[in-house]
């Protein structure tokens, strides 16, 4: 439902897979939406992806530096922080990623709380709240433990970014909130070629590669559904100070790649069938970095529950074969066009 232009939402790193949908939401919802960019050469692509009119301004801010964040939150009402570091598991040791993450949320709350906003909606991870052990179902009352030698560089970031925004509010004696939204795997259709993230499982199956589905599996989110609870998270009540995990259903790898093939036909001809013995994961890991960082999640069915997100905010996801095969659809779509609304 559209309604008058009467309030501004700031959201983090607009080039984004996340982000981009959470700029959509939010102008078909009537908001004068600002994004922040690292390059200032990206600003009409986001523009064109998002299909953001005058409503849509930018402003340049990196979560690496101070310079912007200030200007950046000047008259807006609400801040999502979407914004993540750049970067890969694997390079730069184990603290290349934390650093960013922690300082950057800082950043972007400090420069929140001195421009007055209502309320600051980050997006966090499951990887913040998942336990050592696969029993049972997690929800926001788990922390991971940060020291857990298992955790790779990125899930370790998004814990102590996530632990560092807490304490922060803790120790702050303003007016504005925080809420917290904790996606597990983000997949869906895509609004540019270039912010792919987590979808390129998808592309990879369609591609055939690997050749063999490894037993890996991940619980599911449509990002038009976690853009919508980012959205319900800003603006109820009662999410002020409240974490969120946005999750749908559980899949493995193998089941997938049947949905794929049952509902593409000839354009996922090229898709695994075969399964592949853990233990041949685990030696083949030894010489693939990629591989390696996985391994801890081999055969592992982490089950997360987004009770609390449909109680209190009316999250309601849809099917994850519907996202599964809008996403796969939207890489064979024209750019721009996958999947984003009229």
């Amino acid at each position: 439902m559209r309604r008058n232009v009467t309030e501004t939402v700031l959201v983090t790193g607009g080039t984004g897979f996340v982000a981009g949908w959470c700029v959509v939401e939010l102008l078909e919802r009537g908001y004068a939406v600002r994004t922040t960019v690292r390059d200032p050469a990206k600003r009409e692509a986001v523009r064109r992806a998002t299909g953001g009119g005058d409503r849509l301004t930018f402003a340049t801010a990196d979560l690496t530096g101070d310079d912007g964040w200030d200007a950046a939150m000047a008259g807006c009402d609400y801040v999502l922080h979407v914004a993540s570091p750049l970067g890969a598991d694997g390079h730069g040791g184990p603290d290349a990623l934390t650093g960013p993450a922690r300082d950057g949320t800082l950043r972007v709350l400090r420069a929140a709380t001195r421009a007055g906003v209502r309320r600051v909606v980050m997006t966090s991870s499951t990887a913040a709240a998942t336990p050592r052990l696969a029993s049972g179902v997690s929800d926001e009352t788990v922390w991971t433990d940060p020291d857990d030698p298992n955790l790779t560089a990125y899930r370790r970031s998004k814990v102590l970014a996530e632990r560092a925004a807490w304490d922060f509010m803790d120790a702050y004696n303003g007016g504005t909130t925080l809420s917290t939204v904790l996606p597990v795997a983000v997949f869906g259709p895509l609004l540019s070629p270039g912010n792919a993230s987590s979808v390129d499982v998808i592309a990879r199956l369609l591609a055939g590669r690997p050749p063999v589905v490894p037993r890996f599996g991940f619980a599911i989110v449509d990002v038009r559904d976690l853009a919508d609870l980012h959205l319900r998270a800003m603006t109820s009540p009662a999410a002020a100070g409240e974490r969120f995990i946005g999750a749908g259903e559980f899949r493995w790898l193998s089941e997938i790649a049947e949905t794929l093939r049952s509902r593409l036909g000839d354009r996922a001809a090229r898709v695994p069938t075969r399964g592949v013995p853990d233990v041949a994961v685990r030696a083949l890991a030894r010489f693939v970095p990629a591989l390696r960082t996985l391994t801890p999640l081999l055969g592992r069915e982490l089950a997360f529950s987004s009770a609390k997100a449909r109680r209190v905010l009316g999250f309601s996801p849809r099917p994850a074969a519907e996202t599964v095969v809008d996403c796969a659809e939207s890489l064979d779509a024209a750019p721009l066009a996958a999947g984003r609304p009229a």
